[in-house]
């Protein structure tokens, strides 16, 4: 339990970190990239060029393999739970390098998120076995093809509601990803290579990562990352406790539902702060300055 919930405070640092960077680097890219298969090399390329993605990858990289461990040690609903306080890093970075400040509210949302993960940490019992489920390895490879086609049309339009759209779906790839770590078969080499879920977790986390950062060129950061956030934790946390059988303290039930709720309010009350400097900059050039001196009327 300690190993796990230290695994997924780690990866919440690193993908506080890399959620800035990835909004930097994602923004200049041109917006007319879609999720098209005749396209996708030439987007990934644009992105990979940009320094400040290629530091949020790395990031990335490295925070998935924390909560990797946090995953096959905790429950689902604590080791999501555990993620979402990346908003907290996020929110904390903004405060100390971007001249953002933290309102009475915000700053309440920061103690709301670490009380609820205290809840829930106290509240855990044993994650539920790594087993096999064939019907939920089916559901993964038929909600994997459902995010790809709806991502494709989505990627197709520039409104706000595309914005949010891909953001929900990026989510739902995020969840396929920490399901696909619970089932996946580690018994032996030959079990791993053979099990579906080998699979189905790095092309749900490369799916997932496409349509946020297209998701993050669209619209607000905001509008972005609510859906995602909301879905990435939500999910798995709700397949875990009633298909994997991960189990809650006895008489402890309350403690870890209002846990759950106030870490999720928490953090969505500070997904503001995953807007970025950058926004700002953007804003301000694309206002042309008033000349000084005497009107020449």
């Amino acid at each position: 339990m300690v190993l796990g919930l230290a695994a997924a405070l780690g990866a919440a640092v690193l993908f506080g970190i890399a959620a800035i960077l990835q909004a930097v680097g994602s923004r200049k890219v041109p917006t007319s990239s879609e999720l098209d298969p005749r396209r996708l090399a030439g987007f990934v390329v644009a992105l990979l060029r940009q320094p400040a993605f290629l530091g949020a990858l790395v990031l990335n990289l490295v925070g998935f393999g924390l909560h990797f461990v946090a995953l096959r040690l905790l429950p689902l609903y604590l080791a999501q739970a555990g993620i979402a306080a990346s908003l907290v890093v996020t929110a904390l970075l903004a405060t100390r390098l971007m001249s953002d400040q933290l309102s009475a509210i915000e700053w309440s949302a920061v103690v709301g998120v670490c009380v609820g993960l205290g809840l829930l940490a106290v509240s855990a019992g044993h994650a539920g076995d790594s087993a096999r489920h064939h019907g939920l390895t089916v559901g993964l490879i038929v909600g994997l093809v459902c995010i790809a086609v709806l991502g494709a049309f989505a990627s197709r339009s520039q409104h706000g509601t595309a914005t949010a759209l891909l953001g929900l779906l990026s989510g739902l790839g995020y969840a396929g990803v920490a399901i696909s770590a619970r089932l996946l078969d580690d018994s032996s080499i030959g079990a791993l290579l053979a099990s579906p879920t080998t699979y189905t977790l790095p092309i749900s986390g490369g799916l997932a990562f496409i349509l946020y950062s297209l998701a993050l060129q669209r619209g607000s950061v905001t509008l972005a990352t609510t859906p995602m956030i909301a879905l990435q934790t939500i999910t798995p946390a709700a397949v875990g406790v009633l298909v994997l059988d991960d189990a809650v303290r006895s008489g402890w039930y309350a403690g870890a539902l209002g846990g759950f709720v106030v870490t999720a309010i928490g953090a969505l009350i500070l997904v503001r702060f995953e807007s970025v400097k950058d926004e700002v900059s953007a804003t301000a050039t694309s206002t042309p300055a008033r000349p000084e001196g005497p009107d020449p009327r």
